[in-house]
């Protein structure tokens, strides 16, 4: 045996080795509760605009970042924290639950945003969900019906931004499709087919345009909102329009499998193992399946990696995993994402303000919170621990 075949064993021994560990659960959640016990007393010493900001986002120059209930992220927090409770069943983490979901409660008559699933369906969805409160589910039923007026049916899209009025007539971007959640939820919920209907055909044109040959995704369409036709399809965080945004990616393969969970369309379920091929198949994914932050990033391997993404990424693949026969390799790739976050990617034990994971990117091409924690990160982490540790017990992978 030469040297480079020497070689090669070793590196298979290695990557084996490191497929074949199991996370401890117990000692991950020790971990998520100490540092968001501490998150929750960093809070108050945070600079906070004379009380108007509620949810920690990121540390900038290492000094803890917060934001309004208006800023997209502003529901991971809380929703955090419904999952720390849903993982421990503690009530000490229901009643922060409680505090910082009620901080989000203004935003379900906020029309000006297409981000309503994020900040809405986080906190009070997973409140409804694990309390089945009353006024979680008004919420949840006012979010919807604001959302649904930013739907145009000329192009069968819900609207995502109000700015960038000079770049786009009316953009759709990739992201949205987690939004579809609230909207499928709200149905569930009340019965009104309305909100439904929506979900579906949002889903459908996003479906239609937003997907290259290979399944990669443009970010951003521009629709025009009179005739529906398809005016641009660039890319607003990602490094170019031809190229395939990491988080971009995440949020599809997330966001097909949510809607084959509520419609059982096979389309959708294809479309999200298409998704996963491109990510677990790309030639720039890196052994530990943290993806740089965009796959076509000009200097990998010396590109920021996003952890958020690959939270994203585990988290879709563990719900895809009940849904199709390829669920063994969809376990094995998402339990490894968790492994090698938690062993590679996770503050210690006192640092980063309460953070969870480090080694997020924002947005590059606005040199705008690169490498540093993310709350979204967190929240699709836990959210993936505790998907992988339900199925692990035989349970459905949502409660």
């Amino acid at each position: 045996m030469n040297i480079k075949q020497i070689l090669t064993v070793a590196i298979t021994i290695t990557t084996l080795s490191s497929c074949t560990q199991k996370l401890h659960f117990q000692k991950e959640v020790s971990h998520a509760e100490t540092q968001t016990k501490l998150m929750l007393q960093e809070i108050p010493k945070a600079e906070n605009n004379g009380g108007s900001l509620v949810s920690p986002r990121t540390l900038e120059n290492g000094e803890l970042k917060l934001v309004a209930s208006k800023d997209w992220t502003s529901g991971f927090f809380p929703g955090q924290l419904w999952y720390l409770y849903e993982l421990t069943k503690n009530d000490k983490w229901k009643q922060e639950a409680i505090k910082y979901t009620a901080f989000i409660e203004q935003e379900k008559t906020n029309g000006k945003t297409h981000d309503m699933g994020f900040k809405v369906y986080c906190s009070f969805g997973n409140a409804y969900r694990l309390t089945k409160n009353v006024h979680d589910k008004e919420v949840i039923m006012q979010a919807a019906k604001t959302l649904a007026t930013r739907y145009n049916p000329k192009v069968g899209a819900i609207r995502s931004w109000d700015h960038n009025a000079d770049k786009w007539d009316f953009p759709v971007i990739i992201d949205n499709m987690l939004n579809l959640e609230l909207l499928f939820e709200a149905t569930k919920l009340s019965g009104d087919s309305s909100f439904y209907k929506i979900a579906v055909n949002h889903a459908n044109t996003t479906l239609k345009n937003h997907f290259r040959k290979d399944f990669s995704t443009w970010h951003v369409i521009g629709y025009n909102p009179e005739t529906g036709a398809v005016e641009k399809k660039n890319t607003h965080q990602g490094y170019s329009d031809a190229s395939a945004w990491a988080r971009g990616q995440a949020w599809a393969i997330y966001g097909y499998t949510l809607c084959y969970r509520y419609t059982k369309n096979p389309v959708y379920l294809k479309q999200a193992q298409n998704v996963a091929s491109f990510i677990l198949n790309h030639k720039n994914l890196p052994e530990d399946l943290v993806p740089y932050w965009d796959f076509d990033a000009p200097n990998i391997p010396n590109e920021p990696r996003d952890a958020s993404a690959a939270a994203v990424i585990a988290s879709g693949l563990l719900e895809l995993s009940t849904y199709t026969s390829f669920s063994n390799e969809y376990l094995e790739k998402a339990n490894r994402i968790l492994i090698y976050l938690t062993s590679k990617y996770r503050f210690k034990e006192g640092e980063g303000k309460g953070f969870i994971l480090n080694h997020s990117t924002g947005s590059k091409p606005h040199n705008g919170e690169i490498d540093v924690p993310l709350s979204y990160a967190d929240y699709y982490y836990l959210e993936a621990l505790t998907r992988s540790n339900r199925l692990k017990n035989k349970q459905t992978v949502i409660q």
